[in-house]
């Protein structure tokens, strides 16, 4: 039975993600989230595979987030929509989709390793789609951390403005707790309650300076942010804490400035007020700019705004396969939606009927019978609605932008174990495709195999994992062929005649043909100079039939051939001799015979290549494509990276998102996209 919720004011709503480098502790910041918000009764732990967002087989496996899980929670009155996504750069899409649809983020920063790559890459995600942002720096506990190391890195490597609202007391094994510098307190957690209770103790005396010290320019930084503020600050009139947080609110939704907090995860200390923080700062959907898209049928942008009231407007983010089911998340930014209601999918001009309604909690799920603007929620029913795909009123339509997605950059061939599966593997792959734009799947007519293309070799080994664990589709994995071509470098001319005796009569056939090389990328053509009359007109075509099928294996590999000019200067015909066959025959050995004569050369695929990197590691990836047989053409700065432009062997460039990524300290990405064919140096 579906469950009727009682509707938040949508001001009392926030919508977050938690966004990260791997292993910097987003997984176990959510766990406690919902272990202090009442949602779970038990702290779930990654390195125990108990988390309850890693929920598939594969991330309790790994001790990774694989796939972005939702869930909603409430704090202090306040519903709170949380998606906690990877940290793993080969699953970047559900990073970037869940910002697309998030009004608020929580960047998480191991106090050890400071700012790291997938951070960097993440935030400038949010950056991308002005999500307002806090940070959290974790694992104060550790060996190694340094807070202040932290704040610098976010200066420098984000170009952030750290509002700075709690500071560690101590740290690594001295990790005490945090101190308020709003409220100028001590925030002790008690470690046998797992930090559910806390309580707010003076600040030891020793430590009353640093706080007055990070107080003071925290109101001198509010006060270049705010004119009104500056004043009272200036002046030395006395300035409430709700003065101070409602200016760290505006700077904060209006990107001027990133609250701070610290604290660790994992010891349960932190968390609280990182989550008044998070109702405090973070903007409901009232607080942002209201959603625009296209009228697809005037052509006009409209706007529409967070309220139940205006009409349907809602953007399908992800779909996901559960229990064989077909899950669609969606983003509701205006209207309502109601279990057993039409929508129309404006994208592709189709009505679609809501199922079943579901507020999910990871991979566990409630039935709801409708939900309102700023909620995300997840739909059954939706049998065509893919990724970034609009939901609105047949009445009102309108067209949002849809999510950007990113090329494959990895593919590996997969076969069935037996003849009989693969049925079951085409099924399983479209599947897996239908919930991951970054996933494609297509069949090389050339070799056959089933090629399987990715953001890296953990993605395409985690859908390997899938396929045979969701769909008990066994399939053997293993890298691609590459298709080679031929072609040849001079002209050659050649006759052949072919005189057998076939099926107890002779037959007798002469052909002569010349074979030229074409302008690179020109293609192939076929051409007849046999003065007309020559030869009856039935046996013309299957020369030239035969001459066009013989392209398509070459002389040196069997490779089709390219950019090849083949011409037909005369055919001798017998009468009573010359038959179809001996024709065929006579042109095939012609054009063995010629080609053999014009240095034919095997050919392969080349790629053009686009590395971006940092410029310390600028040297290590030149001289590696070069030991790759790469050819630089051009490098160029774009703002703190380096591009490098190249062209490079497709048959050298497997594992390459590995190796950069081990080079360059996981701050190196590529794209890599055909170029043409040159001869093989071997």
């Amino acid at each position: 039975m579906a469950k009727k919720v009682k509707k938040k004011k949508i001001d009392r709503i926030r919508n977050i993600g938690i966004i990260a480098h791997i292993d910097a502790g987003k997984t176990t910041l959510t766990e406690r989230i919902l272990y202090y918000t009442g949602k779970t009764h038990k702290i779930g732990e990654v390195h125990d595979g108990q988390a309850t967002m890693d929920w598939m087989p594969e991330e309790q496996e790994r001790g990774i987030t694989i796939t972005s899980a939702v869930t909603t929670c409430f704090w202090k009155d306040y519903e709170i929509h949380i998606i906690d996504t990877p940290g793993h750069v080969d699953f970047t899409i559900e990073v970037a989709r869940s910002l697309r649809v998030l009004d608020g983020a929580i960047g998480v920063f191991c106090a050890v390793g400071g700012v790291e790559p997938q951070s960097e890459t993440v935030w400038h995600h949010a950056d991308k789609y002005k999500v307002p942002k806090m940070a959290f720096i974790n694992k104060m506990d550790r060996l190694g951390a340094d807070f202040w190391g932290t704040i610098e890195q976010m200066k420098e490597k984000l170009g952030a403005n750290p509002l700075i609202l709690t500071l560690p007391y101590g740290s690594e094994d001295e990790f005490k707790g945090v101190f308020d510098v709003i409220k100028r307190v001590w925030i002790k957690w008690d470690e046998e309650s797992q930090g559910r209770i806390f309580e707010e103790l003076p600040i030891p005396d020793d430590h009353i300076d640093e706080v007055e010290k990070a107080r003071e320019s925290l109101l001198e930084s509010l006060s270049e942010l705010d004119d009104e503020f500056m004043e009272k600050y200036l002046s030395d009139e006395e300035i409430t804490d709700a003065e101070i947080h409602k200016v760290i609110r505006n700077a904060c939704i209006g990107l001027k400035g990133v609250p701070v907090y610290c604290g660790s995860a994992l010891k349960n200390k932190g968390v609280q007020p990182l989550l008044d923080g998070v109702v405090r700062y973070l903007p409901s959907p009232v607080d942002i700019p209201a959603v625009t898209g296209e009228n697809p049928k005037t052509g006009e942008i409209e706007e529409r705004p967070a309220s139940d009231k205006a009409p349907l407007c809602a953007l399908a983010f992800k779909i996901q396969m559960d229990q064989g089911r077909r899950l669609t998340y969606v983003r509701i930014y205006s209207g309502v939606l109601a279990a057993g209601a039409e929508v129309y999918n404006p994208g592709k001009n189709i009505k679609e009927r809501i199922a079943r309604l579901l507020q999910m909690h990871a991979n566990k799920r409630e039935r709801i019978q409708e939900a309102g603007a700023g909620n995300i929620v997840a739909v059954m029913g939706l049998k065509n609605t893919g990724t970034g795909d609009t939901l609105c009123d047949f009445e009102h339509p309108i067209l949002l932008e849809p999510i950007e997605t990113y090329k494959p950059v990895i593919s590996v061939a997969v076969e069935p174990k037996t003849a009989g599966d693969q049925d079951k593997i085409d099924f399983a792959l479209k599947k897996l495709a239908e919930e991951d734009p970054t996933f494609q799947v297509r069949m090389d007519e050339e070799t056959g195999q089933t090629i399987i293309s990715g953001m890296g070799e953990l993605h395409l080994e985690v859908l390997v994992h899938r396929l045979k664990r969701e769909f008990h589709a066994p399939v053997s994995v293993g890298k691609p062929q590459v298709v080679y071509r031929e072609t040849i470098l001079k002209e050659a001319e050649a006759t052949a005649k072919f005189d057998r005796e076939v099926a107890g009569s002779r037959q007798v056939a002469t052909v002569t043909i010349k074979v030229a090389p074409k302008d690179k990328g020109s293609g192939n053509n076929v051409v007849c100079k046999v003065p007309e009359g020559k030869l009856p007109e039935a046996m013309l075509p299957h020369i030239l039939e035969v001459l066009k099928q013989s392209l398509e294996s070459g002389v040196v590999g069997g490779y089709p051939m390219i950019d090849t000019e083949v011409v037909l200067l005369d055919a001798i015909y017998e009468e009573g001799l010359s038959s179809e066959i001996a024709f065929r025959a006579a042109a095939s050995m012609a054009f063995r015979k010629a080609c053999e004569q014009a240095e034919p050369v095997l050919m392969e695929p080349v790629m053009s290549l686009e590395v971006i990197v940092p410029e310390n590691f600028l040297g290590d990836v030149i001289g590696d494509l070069n030991s790759r047989g790469g050819k630089v053409s051009q490098i160029e700065p774009r703002g703190p990276v380096q591009v490098i432009k190249a062209i490079v062997p497709l048959s050298k460039m497997f594992g390459y998102s590995t190796t950069l990524r081990s080079m360059t300290q996981g701050r190196g990405t590529f794209t890599m996209v055909f170029s043409h064919y040159e001869p093989t140096n071997s």
